[in-house]
């Protein structure tokens, strides 16, 4: 189940408390001939995505509808025919609107039910991928409204992005995700909900999924699985909406990279399939050379060393193709030697250690931002480690440690604690004083 954020939002604007609302649905119940007994216990189970059986739901619409004196309906509180699944799906902008800013609102209110949603399998996660590679498209994304949204928004937006960005790469996503939320609710909702022509519009829809992706990977770099999903699907509806396919293989990247860590190895290679064949000619050599690094790994992790192998090949093919200011601003994460700790990953798994020592060097070497270089580091220590360079690896860990320190991410930590497990049981004394000074820094709480 997911959670139902579209009745947690209404339950909100009409000021009613979970226990006011199991009241009033029992009284409504009374009135139809029912004895109802709910307590704020149901209505807990409701926002967590449970329906109720029966004539409730209605029930809900009708004291819901008093409470806002306006028409309630089933799909307003995600008790429709889709059921709450249809968050991130629904093929109108206008119902995709309210159910997108209502997904901000209760992150924004931190709803805990939302942080620890496990993402969703099977074809609840791949059906946005295959609405966004097939037709039909949307032929006009226009909106009336008295607000007409201007170029100085859109340009607002785009700052908002890069900053949030920034700010994720230097501070992590468990510091960063409450910024940008607050800023989707504050700025960019009203923005959705205002006037704009069928260009303005997609030009907005392209701005507002490339803020939704940064609040995505922030729940990803936050351990919030489920919800960092529903960033993506978000983002990939907004993305079909611009008409920017490349911009949605950017977000199906992201899709591939969180199906990585989740080991769906084999929804990873066919989600970059879809990225590729669908972004065509739209698709830039830096997202080729991803989606193939990525690809690689999925392979490796499927003992595929064929497909492995020829991944990477294509990877190294087209990161020989990327210029600078040839790229949008969203593959500006596809910074030099990022291919090179992805093919190393790979070259790990299939068991050639001397290669993917090679590319992790190289990975090191090559500059990058903060956040990428204590992942680099990372990998070199542990392959260092692998053959029997404790005394190097002690190093290059407390480099590591070093360069982490101010970051708050759940994944920084994970690789933290797995290098400081490594260098413990290598029985060198330099390693274990490296695996003390990771203690020191893992002991401040996020």
């Amino acid at each position: 189940m997911e959670p139902n954020v579209l009745l947690e939002s209404l339950i909100d604007e009409a000021g009613v408390s979970r226990a006011g609302l199991a009241g009033h649905v029992n009284q409504a119940g009374r009135a139809r001939g029912l004895c109802l007994r709910y307590e704020h216990t149901a209505v807990a189970r409701w926002l967590k995505g449970q329906r109720p059986r029966g004539q409730v739901p209605d029930l809900i619409c009708e004291v819901l509808a008093d409470r806002l004196d306006r028409p309630v309906t089933l799909d307003d509180i995600g008790m429709g025919v889709s059921g709450v699944h249809a968050v991130d799906r629904d093929t109108g902008l206008s119902g995709f609107v309210d159910r997108a800013t209502a997904l901000w609102r209760s992150d924004e209110q931190q709803r805990p039910h939302l942080a620890t949603a496990p993402a969703v399998t099977g074809t609840t996660a791949v059906m946005p991928v295959w609405e966004w590679e097939n037709p039909p498209d949307d032929t006009d994304v226009s909106r009336p409204g008295p607000a007409r949204v201007s170029t100085a928004d859109l340009a607002m937006l785009r700052a908002a992005r890069t900053h949030y960005e920034q700010m994720y790469r230097k501070a992590g996503g468990i510091a960063t995700k409450a910024r940008v939320v607050g800023f989707l609710n504050a700025e960019t909702a009203p923005l959705l909900r205002g006037g704009y022509s069928d260009t303005t519009g997609r030009e907005l829809h392209r701005a507002t999924a490339g803020l939704v992706a940064v609040a995505g990977i922030c729940a990803y770099d936050s351990d919030a699985h489920g919800l960092a999903q529903r960033y993506f699907h978000q983002a990939l509806r907004l993305a079909k909406s611009s008409g920017d396919r490349g911009l949605g293989g950017y977000v199906i990247a992201l899709l591939v990279n969180q199906s990585l860590y989740l080991a769906e190895y084999r929804r990873s290679v066919a989600f970059a399939e879809a990225a590729l064949r669908a972004a065509g000619p739209h698709i830039t050599p830096a997202l080729a050379t991803d989606l193939h690094a990525m690809q690689a790994k999925a392979y490796a992790q499927l003992g595929d060393h064929r497909g492995a192998l020829e991944c990477i090949r294509r990877a190294e093919a087209e990161a020989g193709r990327i210029r600078s200011g040839g790229e949008p601003a969203e593959t500006g994460y596809v910074q030099p030697g990022l291919v090179n700790v992805q093919v190393a990953e790979a070259l790990l798994r299939l068991g050639d250690l001397s290669g993917a020592r090679e590319h992790a060097a190289a990975a090191v070497r090559s500059p990058a931002h903060d956040r990428g270089t204590v992942h680099r580091l990372a990998m070199l220590t542990h392959l260092e480690l692998l053959q029997g360079e404790a005394d190097k690896a002690a190093g290059t860990a407390s480099d590591m440690a070093e360069r982490a320190r101010g970051m708050e991410s759940q994944r920084l930590r994970d690789r933290m604690r797995s290098v400081r497990e490594h260098l413990a049981a290598s029985g060198s004394a330099d390693a274990e004083a490296a695996a003390r000074l990771i203690d020191g820094a893992l002991r401040v709480p996020l």
